[in-house]
């Protein structure tokens, strides 16, 4: 007799193929994602208000996911999964082989950032499919856990590979280490596309995301404006401010995020948690004020500490803003709770993202102008004055009186 717990998966043998996938792919992501930035600034030379329009760029496919996948509804999810994952490797291959002038790097930021946002939403759906009628939550948090174990894991050894170098006398802006990661990344999404292409075509046919409106949303779309913007002034400009203002090299950027992501993987949960215990309106109004004080530090920490001292508070507010996002898990509760059916919320969410990213490639190419006119200290006051306009939205969100079982 068996005596191990019984599994989430419905018999499937495919699944352990997709989850090797998604741990190669998040080992991939944890070594690409911790040298961006730096490499970026040290190498490619990208300015202030040049990473806002490569942010512009980079985010371009997110905006237009609605008509990728569109375009691609006649393939299964399991053939939209590989061409993702095929398209990441590309966007690597291009970085490691073909120099690092801006339009090259600029370029192959796109085709890698086209994959993954491809992909994103597949993942999930692929990872329900894989579990029993009654394990989807269990099976989309295995997903998640096993890709953020990646992430964290690809984070932490490019902070010990940059320190190494260093030891070995290796000058920050040396390509070798930036390279070595490239090399690395590219080698395992190449077993994680190999890997892919195993697996037998599951899943329907890729569904032709809508874009959705009904005015009973128009908070939740208030509030995805106004989260979009905060977002992604932080996304953006957040480690280019430790890099350049605080000289902060790839392996403290790379061990920030690794704090963000382990910081991400617990405390997800006790949120959620927090989400359905207070509601999602005492959750949403705590967050955006928080935020307030986390933006102004951000902004005004060089004027109000010496430098060393302003060093460490910077840090510790870059990784207060990644917990803090976690909390926009509530915007979805509350989305749930006016929806009336699951098509309806799917629906909503995914018109969400597409208004989240319209304002995400907006406020990137405005963000980087606004820091090379103004100054860090009006970006990051402009970002705590969209969280006080959160907040007031938040507030005036009512619960609907019978939230509608389905």
């Amino acid at each position: 007799m068996h005596t191990k717990k019984p599994s989430i998966y419905s018999g499937d043998k495919g699944v352990k193929t997709f989850l090797a996938t998604i741990l190669f792919s998040g080992l991939a992501y944890g070594f690409y994602r911790g040298i961006q930035d730096n490499y970026l600034a040290e190498i490619v030379r990208i300015s202030e208000f040049e990473r806002g329009i490569v942010e512009f760029f980079r985010e371009l496919p997110g905006l237009m996911l609605v008509f990728i996948l569109a375009w691609m509804y006649r393939l299964s999810e399991t053939k939209v999964f590989k061409i993702g994952t095929a398209i990441m490797l590309g966007g690597v291959l291009g970085l490691l082989l073909l120099g690092s002038s801006k339009v090259i790097v600029i370029l192959f930021m796109v085709v890698f950032s086209t994959g993954e946002h491809m992909v994103m939403p597949i993942k999930s759906s692929m990872s329900l499919s894989y579990a029993k009628s009654d394990k989807g939550g269990a099976s989309l948090g295995v997903t998640s856990s096993i890709s953020h174990g990646g992430n964290i894991i690809g984070y932490m050894l490019v902070s010990l590979l940059f320190v190494v170098l260093a030891s070995l006398g290796y000058q920050r802006d040396s390509l070798l280490g930036f390279r070595i990661v490239f090399l690395i990344a590219a080698i395992l999404l190449l077993l994680s596309t190999m890997i892919a292409l195993s697996m037998k075509d599951k899943g329907k046919q890729v569904k032709r995301s809508r874009l959705y409106y009904h005015k009973k949303y128009n908070k939740f779309y208030m509030l995805e404006i106004f989260y979009g913007a905060r977002k992604q002034i932080f996304l953006t400009f957040a480690p280019y401010a430790l890099i350049l203002f605080y000289g902060a090299d790839t392996s403290v950027i790379a061990m920030l995020l690794a704090v963000c992501a382990v910081f991400g993987m617990l405390l997800s949960p006790a949120i959620g948690a927090l989400v359905d215990k207070l509601g999602y309106k005492k959750i949403m109004v705590a967050d955006t004020l928080i935020l307030v004080v986390v933006c102004i530090l951000y902004g005004y920490a060089h004027r109000l500490f010496p430098m060393h001292i302003a060093f460490i508070v910077v840090c510790v507010n870059f990784v207060l803003d990644s917990i803090i996002s976690l909390a926009s898990m509530a915007t979805n509760v509350y989305v749930r709770d006016l929806s009336t059916s699951r098509e309806e919320l799917t629906a909503t969410l995914t018109t969400g993202i597409s208004v989240n990213h319209l304002i995400s490639v907006m406020i990137a190419l405005l963000g980087g102008y606004i820091w090379k006119t103004l100054g860090i200290e009006v970006l990051f006051t402009l970002s705590a004055v969209l969280g006080v306009i959160n907040s007031i939205f938040a507030a005036t969100i009512k619960k609907p009186e019978q939230r509608t079982l389905y």
